[in-house]
Parts: structure tokens; C-alpha cells; sequence
């Protein structure tokens, strides 16, 4: 592209000594949701108060201990649920409040008025550093920003020697991304002295890539760095503040962690401003992934996504990392048999350790269902369908009988196009195999066994079934059930039918369980090869109905 010349290449920090790419993630961090700010303030049609109180109570139900509940000074609506929470006493006994304000006298003061009563309170001050900011937006020397936010912070010190509950100091350099590494250092340092936190008391230094203009190793070494460069390290929770502008704010966050970031602030599904948020959902599921509990109650995402849906009136994309529609979906055929295949040896290996392909948390911890998993289209695979049948409807085919039916159902995939539903495919079942009854349609089977020589037994029997509706009887031996009706068969159809092969096993558990029989048959007079099903409770039943299935399907071919 031409234009590219307008677009200066990110900024390289020069950190030889650098040691974050060379850790793992430990533990969660601590979580600050901003949904009720941050994300708030980019919807169309912001929350009410009823509506955030009711976004605020999901945010405790998630285990969620600081919040962002607004920016009162700017809004009548947000002060008016900041009192409603304090006054209502809604906020749990281990929740602290977060309020965020701009270092301007007359909104602190309007800030402080809207916490009074509030048991434990994060008063979180921001003023945007960056160079081009300094330059277009305030229009004032770094010394005069540095001044402007000490005196900010000095309101604040005052506001909490009258404040009868607790309250932290957070302080942001907005633009942190865009602002030079020593000046954010400064004006950080500035803060901290000018606090003063004592021996064991916290001030929270929080460092925002308000807008996301660096590749996430950058944003690290960034974090790296200040961690090193400021003033009483022991006494500063560090934080860190993404957004997803070039696609990767999930990943800045867990890179700034292993960056000896102590707290993370993000929205529900990265709700916010242009691409939004850090998504805290993802980064706490991939910190499930490497083992880690993320301390957060997680496992219920479709209720999380209808409360978000409903009150936000955002949509989580069917693609969104773990929660969309489709993330634990495969259409692909090569994708659906490895999940099929490593779900049974999962099974197998009885240890408790989720290693299946393509899925990289079990669904079910998340509150999702297996029944979604594979899904059938026109690229679909026989190890998708063989999946469906036995997950969804107890079926284990044969290998060959699900590369036999696989074509079946892709031939309807490519006719009427899209994707085909489960319960399309059980019916597609039903009718190639369990519903094939003519011309020759089973109905009674007589058994009488006779012991000879050698404690052989000589099975006899009276097969009783339909001809093109006409009913008919035949008698046969033979070393077993099947064995003697595939001989009458043999005679009354007048072709060279063998079995290949026969499996069986129950649908379902328990004494009411039925069977499903398979049977795999070769009309030997042309090679014809075809399977056939049976279901009976009686496992007999099951093989000879099996055996029709399998005949009438020959049949139909020629």
C-alpha cells in the first residue's frame, strides 16, 4: 500500500536483560472490571441504573472483588448508582468500588461527594501523558502535567483523611503506549511520593494502553521496565489496562503479567471503546487452559452471555474465543474424527487429563454441551457423523458402515447446501437402515436348539415375514439364530449372501436397555457391499432385523 509512509514503526526498548519472556503464568491476577465504565460508556444506549445494578450483581456472582462502577462527575445516571449502591447497601462485604476521575478540582470534589458511605474505595485518578496529547489536547509542558496531577493527588490525600472507610489510590498516565518511558516514570514517581503510602499500605499504578499501537512484546517490555524504574516497588500493585486495537489485548495482558503486572482491569467479551477492552473472559479460560483456577466462577458462560446480551444489547460473535456459538464446533471432517478419537481415548485413559484435538478446555467446565461440538455441512467427514450418532443418539457404526453413511448424509449436504442438523441425520438413519422393510418385512422369529454329537448344537427355527404384503414362513437349521435364517434367506432370494462381519451392544444402561445389531453383507453374485441395523430388546431380534435391514438395502441396489 502506498500510504504506508504515514506510519512510524513501533517503538524499540532497549531492555537486553529483559526476563519476561522467559517465564510462565503462575497464578490470576487480581481483576478490576471496568464494564460498568469503560464498557458502558462505548454502547450505543448506555445502561440504566436498574440495568447496572443488575450488571453489578452478576459482576459479584462472577467472584469479581473491584469494580469500576462509573465516572460520577460525568455523568448524573453513574452518580446516581453509585448512591443507590452505597445507600441500598448492595456491595458485598469483600467487593471495594472503584471510581475513576480527571485531575480537575471541581470533578474530584463531585467524585468524593458521590462515594461518601462507601466501606472500601479504589478512587482511581487519570491524567492522559502521552506526547501527542501533551501537545494537542492540553497544550501544556511536561512540568506543568506533573504539577497539575500532584495537586490531584494531593485533593485526593485530603479527601481520604476525612473518609471514614477505606480508600486506595490508583493512578493512571493515560496513553501510557504513547508516552515517553522516562516521563511515565516521572510523573508515576511524582504520584507515589506525593501519596506517601505507609509500610503496608498499596498504591495501585496502573499503565493503559489506552489505545493499542505496539505489538504485545513491546507493551511488555514497556511494563518490564517501569516495574524496574519505580519508586518503592513494595508498596505498588502494578496494573495493567488493554485494548484490542490491532487484535492482541488478551495477549498484551498476559505478556505484561509475565512483565510482574500484579492486576489486570477488562470488560465481559472485551466490551469498550473502538475494538474494545481486554476480554478478562479470555485470559481467565486460557489461564484454565495452562491449569491455573483464575478465581473467577466461569463456569456458566451461556448465562454470563444472556445477562451481557440482554443488558448491553451487544451480541457475543459466534466466533468469540470460548464463548461464541461455534468455538467448540467442528465442521471440518479431518477435525470432527480427531475430537471423536480423542474423546475416546480420554475415556480410556480413566486419568482425569483433558488432551483432545482442537479442543482446548473440556465444554463442560465451561457450561457447555457436547451435542455442539460437531456439526455436519457439505465439508464435513465420516468421523463427524459417526461422532453424532453415538454421542447424540447411542449408536457406535462400524468403521465402514460410517464411511457408508457419511456419503449418505454429505450427498444431502451437497444438495440442499448449509448445514445439516442432528436430528436430519438421525432420520436419514432411520430410513436407510432401521425402516428398510420392504420387500421382505421380519416378524416372528421360533428358535428350538438340538444337541448332537461333540456337544454340537443345531439350531432350528420358523422365520415368520412380509414378501411385498404377503406373509410367509420358512424353516431352516443352522449353528445358530442368524446363522439358520441366513440360510432360509439364501433359498427364498435366490442370491449368495454373506456375512462379513457382526457387532453388537446396548442403547442405553440398565434392563430396559435395547440392543443394535450391524450387520456387514456381501451379495457374493455381483460384490455388492451394504450394511444393515437392527434394535430390539432382545438382542436376537436385533441381529435378525439386522439382516432384513441388510438384505432389502442389497436388494435395492440392483
Amino acid at each position: 500500500m502506498n500510504c504506508a509512509f504515514k506510519y512510524p514503526k513501533s517503538e524499540k526498548i532497549e531492555l537486553p536483560d529483559r526476563v519476561w519472556p522467559t517465564k510462565q503464568l503462575e497464578k490470576a491476577p487480581i481483576w478490576c472490571s471496568v464494564d460498568l465504565r469503560d464498557g458502558n460508556q462505548a454502547l450505543i444506549n448506555p445502561m440504566s441504573v436498574s440495568e447496572k445494578v443488575e450488571f453489578f450483581k452478576l459482576l459479584c456472582k462472577l467472584g469479581f472483588k473491584e469494580i469500576e462502577v462509573g465516572f460520577p462527575s460525568a455523568s448524573q445516571t453513574e452518580f446516581e448508582f453509585i448512591r443507590k449502591l452505597i445507600e441500598d447497601n448492595l456491595i458485598p462485604e469483600d467487593v471495594t468500588i472503584q471510581v475513576i476521575c480527571q485531575c480537575r478540582e471541581h470533578l474530584l470534589d463531585r467524585t468524593f461527594e458521590a462515594v461518601k458511605g462507601a466501606k472500601k474505595v479504589i478512587f482511581h485518578l487519570y491524567v492522559s501523558t502521552s506526547s501527542l496529547q501533551r501537545e494537542v489536547v492540553f497544550e501544556k509542558s511536561k512540568e506543568e502535567m506533573i504539577a497539575m496531577t500532584i495537586e490531584g493527588t494531593k485533593q485526593i490525600r485530603k479527601f481520604k483523611e476525612e473518609f471514614e472507610g477505606e480508600l486506595i489510590l490508583e493512578y493512571s498516565p493515560e496513553s501510557f503506549t504513547g508516552t515517553e518511558l522516562e516521563f511515565a516514570r516521572d510523573i508515576c514517581n511524582a504520584v507515589i511520593e506525593t501519596w506517601d503510602p505507609g509500610k503496608d499500605e498499596k498504591i495501585i499504578i496502573n499503565l493503559p494502553e489506552t489505545v493499542e499501537m505496539t505489538t504485545p512484546n513491546i507493551y511488555a517490555d514497556r511494563i518490564e521496565w517501569m516495574g524496574r524504574n519505580l519508586n518503592r516497588r513494595e508498596n505498588l500493585i502494578l496494573s495493567l489496562h488493554t485494548h484490542n486495537d490491532r487484535g492482541s489485548g488478551a495477549a498484551a495482558s498476559e505478556l505484561g503479567i509475565l512483565a510482574g503486572a500484579q492486576r489486570v482491569e477488562g470488560t465481559l467479551f472485551g466490551n469498550g471503546e473502538r475494538t474494545g477492552n481486554a476480554d478478562i473472559l479470555t485470559i481467565a479460560y486460557n489461564l484454565l487452559s495452562e491449569g491455573i483456577d483464575p478465581l473467577l466462577n466461569l463456569d456458566n458462560i451461556p448465562e454470563i452471555i444472556d445477562v451481557y446480551e440482554r443488558l448491553t444489547r451487544m451480541t457475543v460473535d459466534d466466533r468469540h474465543p470460548y464463548a461464541g456459538k461455534l468455538v467448540f464446533t467442528a465442521f471440518s471432517g479431518s477435525h470432527q474424527d480427531a475430537i471423536s478419537k480423542g474423546i475416546r481415548a480420554m475415556s480410556g485413559r480413566g486419568d482425569g487429563i483433558w488432551r483432545v484435538p482442537y479442543l482446548p478446555i473440556d465444554p463442560k467446565d465451561i457450561g457447555r454441551a457436547y451435542e455442539t461440538l460437531v456439526r455436519i455441512n457439505a465439508q464435513s467427514g465420516k468421523g463427524g457423523i459417526g461422532f453424532i450418532m453415538e454421542t447424540e443418539f447411542g449408536y457406535k457404526l462400524p468403521k465402514g458402515m460410517v464411511k457408508e453413511f457419511s456419503k449418505i448424509i454429505q450427498n444431502i449436504a451437497e444438495t440442499k447446501g448449509g448445514e445439516i442438523q442432528s436430528e436430519v441425520i438421525m432420520e436419514e438413519f432411520r430410513e436407510q437402515y432401521l425402516g428398510k422393510k420392504y420387500p421382505y418385512h421380519f416378524l416372528k422369529l421360533q428358535t428350538n436348539e438340538t444337541h448332537v454329537e461333540d456337544d454340537t448344537i443345531i439350531t432350528s427355527i420358523e422365520l415368520k415375514f412380509d414378501y411385498k404384503n404377503e406373509e410367509k414362513n420358512l424353516v431352516a437349521s443352522g449353528n445358530g439364530p442368524l446363522d439358520a435364517a441366513m440360510s432360509a434367506m439364501r433359498k427364498q432370494v435366490g442370491r449368495n449372501f454373506k456375512i462379513l462381519d457382526f457387532t453388537e451392544h446396548a442403547l442405553g444402561l440398565g434392563s430396559t436397555a435395547q440392543a443394535a445389531a450391524y450387520i456387514h453383507m456381501l451379495d457374493a453374485d455381483n460384490g455388492e457391499i451394504t450394511y444393515g441395523v437392527g434394535v430390539s430388546s432382545n438382542i436376537t431380534r436385533a441381529s435378525i432385523r439386522a439382516m432384513f435391514s441388510a438384505i432389502n438395502r442389497l436388494l435395492e441396489r440392483r
